[in-house]
């Protein structure tokens, strides 16, 4: 499962659990195709932005209220 949070004015206004039969072509997990799963489900204002649990991503989970500098999450 992939998680992306939807940023908005730099901050994460929510994080949202996306399926692996979405974001994942030949094996591989591919981010843009979770964005656009994403964008296609649920317009908003704001933009979508992968997050990991164990933090190889972005530095750290993303959660409500976090602020996205354009390189992690704080």
């Amino acid at each position: 499962m992939a998680h992306y949070a939807e940023v908005l004015d730099g901050i994460v206004l929510r994080v949202l659990v996306v399926s692996n039969e979405v974001t994942t072509i030949d094996g591989v997990e591919d981010e843009q195709r979770g964005i656009d799963h994403l964008d296609a489900i649920l317009p908003t204002d704001g933009s979508w932005v992968q997050t990991s649990y164990n933090g190889n991503q972005r530095h750290n989970y993303a959660g409500v209220g976090y602020s996205w500098d354009g390189t992690g999450f704080a």
